[in-house]
């Protein structure tokens, strides 16, 4: 068992310590465990964001990820990542940043229209917003810049939002760009369980994995841990065992990107 998606205190919305998670995946029979905590930006206006690590921070989190990596060598690969959006005016700083931090690799987690400051939420925006979360996801793929796509469908949180022939034609342009460019789609298993808690399905949508087959995408499942407990194999394996029913190719191993060469 693998594992990118793995968050941490930072945060200000996970628990638990960076060695907790460690130890639990270890546990657990992971090989690999990538820590892709919630990117840190740079904000000029001087905002103060609450749902990330500070950029002061990013320093303190790579420490203790590369300490634990060394500690745990024979037992365990460790990956020092981040889980990142596509803001247009701040992607050249990422590029830079993340060549400056040698990281090993970004997921794309679409949150935010143009910046978490303007408060634009996409799990639950307005309607004037949908097809924006439907453009800001295929510019960011585009970038080359992101290992896979987190939890794809998050537009869905949105509890007013009907599936319609707008949301249908954006998950098909979503899952044949991936296809054209070898994107795996996250089979987020955070969203599975707490699908299976309140009844609600957001994410992992049947009707996305059933667009997702179409396409034949390369599908990866990941744990979206915000919690060490989060990262427990029975959770990994019913994933896995509902994510056979689809028509895509289960891949377990993301693509390192060089963003030296960018």
């Amino acid at each position: 068992m693998k594992n990118y998606h793995t968050h941490t205190a930072r945060c200000h919305h996970a628990m638990g310590t960076d060695e907790d998670y460690v130890q639990i995946a270890i546990q657990e029979g992971y090989t690999t465990l990538g820590f892709s905590d919630h990117a840190c930006w740079h904000y000029p206006s001087g905002f103060h964001p609450h749902i990330r690590m500070l950029e002061t921070e990013f320093d303190g989190y790579q420490k203790s990820i590369l300490d634990l990596k060394q500690k745990y060598q024979d037992q365990i690969e460790i990956l020092c990542g981040l889980e990142a959006e596509y803001f247009p005016k701040s992607m050249n700083w990422l590029k830079n940043f993340c060549k400056e931090k040698q990281l090993d690799y970004l997921i794309f987690g679409n949150h935010y229209y143009q910046s978490d400051e303007t408060g634009i939420y996409y799990g639950n925006c307005p309607q004037n917003h949908i097809e924006d979360y439907f453009t800001s996801t295929l510019e960011g793929l585009q970038t080359g810049m992101y290992s896979c796509l987190a939890h794809p469908e998050l537009i869905l949180l949105n509890p007013h939002l009907k599936w319609n022939d707008q949301l249908e034609e954006g998950f098909h342009k979503i899952c044949k760009l991936a296809k054209e460019l070898e994107i795996p789609l996250e089979y987020n298993v955070l969203g599975f369980r707490k699908a299976r808690q309140m009844g609600f399905v957001a994410y992992p949508h049947p009707r996305f994995w059933q667009i997702a087959s179409q396409y034949k995408n390369k599908a990866i499942i990941g744990m979206d841990a915000h919690q060490p407990f989060g990262l427990e194999k029975e959770l990994f394996l019913e994933a896995y065992e509902s994510l056979l029913k689809y028509d895509v190719e289960i891949v377990d191993a993301l693509k390192k990107v060089d963003f030296s060469t960018m």
